[in-house]
């Protein structure tokens, strides 16, 4: 039986992560890529995980 085995993700050295809150009528989470153009997300502030939660 073969073993179920996960390919690790390949993963750029030379980029860049940011992330932000935008206050507005919705606050907004904020994470984007800046060494690409148009690499982002965007998630309601409500909606985002809290760090203790990404742990």
């Amino acid at each position: 039986m073969e073993s179920d085995t996960v390919v690790p993700a390949e993963v750029a050295a030379d980029t860049e992560v940011m992330a932000s809150v935008e206050n507005g009528p919705v606050d907004q989470f904020i994470i984007a890529d800046i060494s690409q153009d148009g690499a982002y997300m965007t998630v309601p502030l409500e909606d985002a995980a809290s760090l203790p939660a990404w742990r």
